[in-house]
């Protein structure tokens, strides 16, 4: 399994194999659209509301 770190208001949220499939290939779809990006090795997404 790759490894996924979430952390809500600095506290980390346990994932199972399966939140962490649909997250990974969900946010790895949408980046694979955009024209830039032809491989995807890292993905770091950060931000605050």
């Amino acid at each position: 399994m790759e490894k996924m770190i979430i952390k809500v208001n600095g506290k980390q949220i346990p994932l199972t194999e399966f939140p962490t499939d649909f997250i990974k290939n969900t946010i790895c779809g949408m980046l694979k659209s955009l024209k830039a990006i032809d491989d995807i090795n890292e993905v770091m997404i950060r931000f605050t509301m």
